[in-house]
């Protein structure tokens, strides 16, 4: 074994490390979160002095824990409350005497088909008829409701994976302050392209949705940009290793604790939440709450994507004069040097 060889062992076993460990940790994570899903605390509206519908919800939360009645002041707010994907269903006493349950199974088709399976079951226990209206169906052309998660994750891995290219194309960290703007820049024009590019996939191409197509842009491009300048900052602060923590963020655990395969309230406790803050969960219920929903429902996840937006940029533009200094030893001039070749960084 000549010398090159040898000293090209360590970095070979370090990468191949990598990979091992990420790929259990694919397996540990989609196995983990997705072999059982087993709902529990699924939120359900009720207005309070409802006292039947309160029964009845009360009835089957000592008996299971499926449910969780979630309270609401007036018949109103629990409307708000459904339209804006606080609850998956409102549970009220109808003019009749019976119960009337009025559902928004766009949120998540199977935790709706719970709510619907579990209430139904308690109503003729109580001998109640159960009259269910679907408030905000999913459509036809979608009737899993998995069309907005699975077009977050193409978002989302168009995203970092421009970002590595460009890293490596042109170093994980640019190397002046001048390429870290072009980089940025580069990447926004590529996150408008590619957000406009899917919901012309969805559109026109596969007619699964015939409104809205702006807004599915306009948040594609949101979710492409988070995922780019989060990548793009993780990797400019730690190299090639930032590129297997990217994945990990973004794919491993990303992906099943976006609560798009599965809602979150069927996932294991230590992923349900996880959709309120990840990359790939802000952007499917970004684009469920354009596609179907009050756009109040809108507001967290662009709140989400825009911090992230907001960190990777920061992360990009911190981590290149760090790098600079660690190369050179001295602070970098903020105009392009000699070296500077045209590109975007």
């Amino acid at each position: 074994m000549d010398q090159e060889m040898r000293d090209g062992l360590p970095r070979t076993a370090a990468l191949l490390l990598g990979t091992l460990v990420l790929a259990t940790a694919f397996i540990t994570a989609y196995v983990g979160a997705l072999h059982r899903p087993t709902p529990r605390d699924v939120p359900v509206g009720v207005v309070r002095g409802d006292q039947k519908a309160q029964a009845v919800l009360a009835a089957v939360r000592n008996q299971s824990g499926t449910l969780d009645a979630v309270e609401y002041a007036d018949p109103r707010a629990a409307d708000d409350g459904l339209l804006t994907r606080e609850v998956y269903g409102v549970l009220a006493t109808g003019a009749e005497g019976g119960l009337v349950l009025t559902t928004a199974s766009a949120a998540a088709p199977a935790a709706t088909d719970v709510v619907v399976r579990v209430l139904d079951t308690a109503a003729r226990q109580a001998e109640m008829p159960l009259r269910v209206t679907d408030e905000v169906p999913v459509a036809a052309t979608d009737p899993r409701g998995l069309v907005p998660f699975y077009l977050a994750v193409g978002y989302v891995l168009g995203g970092y994976l421009a970002a590595t290219v460009l890293g490596l194309g042109n170093g994980t960290a640019p190397r002046s302050l001048r390429r870290a703007g072009l980089r940025i820049a580069a990447l926004a024009v590529y996150s408008l392209v590619l957000g406009a590019a899917g919901a012309i996939v969805v559109g026109p191409v596969l007619d699964v949705w015939d409104h809205d197509l702006v807004g599915v842009a306009a948040s594609g491009a949101l979710a492409v940009l988070a995922a780019a300048m989060i990548a793009s900052a993780v990797q400019g602060w730690l190299g090639l290793f930032g590129t297997g923590l990217v994945i990990l963020l973004l794919v491993v655990l990303g992906n099943p604790g976006s609560g798009g395969i599965y809602a979150p309230e069927f996932l294991p406790t230590w992923l349900r939440g996880m959709h309120r803050w990840n990359v790939p969960g802000l952007a499917t219920d970004l684009l469920k709450s354009v596609v179907y929903f009050d756009r109040r429902s809108t507001g967290w996840p662009i709140a989400g994507l825009t911090i992230w937006t907001a960190l990777g940029v920061a992360g990009v533009l911190s981590a290149t004069p760090f790098q600079a200094r660690r190369r050179t030893g001295r602070r970098p001039a903020p105009g392009p040097t000699s070296t500077d070749a045209p590109g975007a960084g």
